[in-house]
This record gives C-alpha cells, sequence and structure tokens, in this order.
C-alpha cells in the first residue's frame, strides 16, 4: 500500500524581537532552549512532523515560520503569509510595550489573509515569559485585546521551563483541522496544485472541543472568546 502523504500545515510565529517567537519553535520541535538571544534575519523556518490527532496512520508536517520582529522589518512581503493555516502572535508579558503592538500584529496578519466572505486564520494570542516574576499586562487587558482583535483564544507559556508549549500547538491544530474550511484564493497557486483544502468538522463544535482541552489542562487561558 502506498504511503500516505503528509498534510502540510504552515504555521506563522509574530511579535516583536526578543518575546521569545525563535526559543518557542526550538522548544516544541527540538525540546530545546537556549538562553543566548540570536537576532532572526528576516524569516527563519523549521518543520517537525507529527501524528495526526485522532490517527494512527496519518501524519501531520507542521511548517512553522518565524518572522523578523524588529523596527527594520516593519512590513512582511505577501509571500510569508501564503498558505498559512494557523498563527501565533506572541508577546513578553513582562514588557508593556510588545503587548501594544500586539493590535498591530494581528491587524497586519488579517490584512494579508482575510478574504471576502471574512475568513480569517485561526490566530492563538500568547502570552510567555510567564515564569517572571514581573509581569506588567494584566489577564483583564489581554482579556480585552483578545477580543478587540478576534483571536480564537489566550494562554501564558514558558518556553524557558516549556510550560504550555505542547497544549498551545495542540490546541492550535484542533481549531485548524476541525473549522470550517479556509479557502485560498486562485492568485495563491501560482506554484503549486490547486487544491482547496477541505475541512468536514464544524467550527463551533470543534472550536469548543478544543477550548475544552486546554482549560483542562489546569492552565490559565481566556473565556474571552467563549461561545
Amino acid at each position: 500500500m502506498d504511503k500516505l502523504e503528509d498534510e502540510v500545515v504552515k504555521i506563522l510565529l509574530i511579535g516583536d524581537a526578543t518575546v521569545g517567537k525563535t526559543s518557542f519553535i526550538d522548544r516544541y520541535v527540538k525540546n530545546e532552549f537556549r538562553n543566548r538571544y540570536k537576532c532572526t534575519i528576516g524569516c527563519d523556518f523549521m518543520s517537525k512532523t507529527v501524528l495526526r490527532p485522532g490517527s494512527w496512520r496519518s501524519y501531520l508536517k507542521l511548517q512553522f515560520w518565524d518572522i523578523a520582529g524588529q523596527d527594520r522589518f516593519p512590513l512582511l512581503t505577501r509571500a510569508y503569509y501564503r498558505f498559512v493555516r494557523g498563527c501565533i502572535v506572541m508577546f513578553d508579558i513582562t514588557k508593556p510595550e510588545t503587548f501594544k503592538r500586539v493590535k498591530m500584529w494581528k491587524k497586519s496578519l488579517d490584512m494579508n489573509t482575510e478574504k471576502d466572505s471574512g475568513t480569517r486564520v485561526p490566530c492563538i494570542l500568547v502570552a510567555n515569559k510567564a515564569d517572571l516574576p514581573d509581569h506588567a499586562v494584566t489577564y483583564a487587558e489581554v482579556d480585552r485585546m483578545c477580543q478587540e482583535c478576534g483571536f480564537s483564544e489566550w494562554t501564558m507559556t514558558s518556553v524557558k521551563d516549556g510550560s504550555m508549549v505542547e497544549e498551545t500547538i495542540s490546541y492550535l491544530l484542533d481549531v485548524v483541522l476541525h473549522r470550517s474550511s479556509f479557502e485560498y484564493e486562485p492568485s495563491d497557486f501560482d506554484f503549486v496544485d490547486r487544491e482547496i483544502i477541505q475541512l468536514q468538522q464544524d467550527q463551533i463544535g470543534a472550536t469548543t472541543k478544543a477550548r475544552r482541552y486546554l482549560l483542562n489542562m489546569g492552565q490559565h487561558t481566556s473565556p474571552c472568546c467563549a461561545l
């Protein structure tokens, strides 16, 4: 029997510099953490193949795109957004200036991916560095940002100790794989097969399931988008 071709899921990580995007990917893909900061120039890329949730023989190839957050890279080219199926906007909970720019990052995502139907790429807001004591942003503030910007959910992580990294990706995949189809414009398919991704689960039921899964982890997530 022929081997099933792995389904590709492109996940974009955006946010200001030094919030922990590269370290988040390193922790999830390689279970590593490096204290020394390395500046991302333009875009970095890493992948990991995982078993599809609920399956014993179907795999997903997760492609993580780590986008530079420096001020000298303010405008992301549309190429970075092509075929994105899920996104994480990250900020440092100890640095309020990184939180203030969350709205800008989410707007950039929506402007480059939202379709005429109003369909948006599923996106989680992640408050990183939860292990540090001096939190400069309150839960209420993050709740409001989640509501105003239309995030699927928000959660707190510590890339340093690994807290909620696996769970955050599992949640995002659950939403991506069980939501209504995200249809790409024909112009997006100028160098790949013109195949529309068909996802057949009901969005509302699946989103509720994903939220319940994350809440059951016993960690803080926001009820801001509760159905």
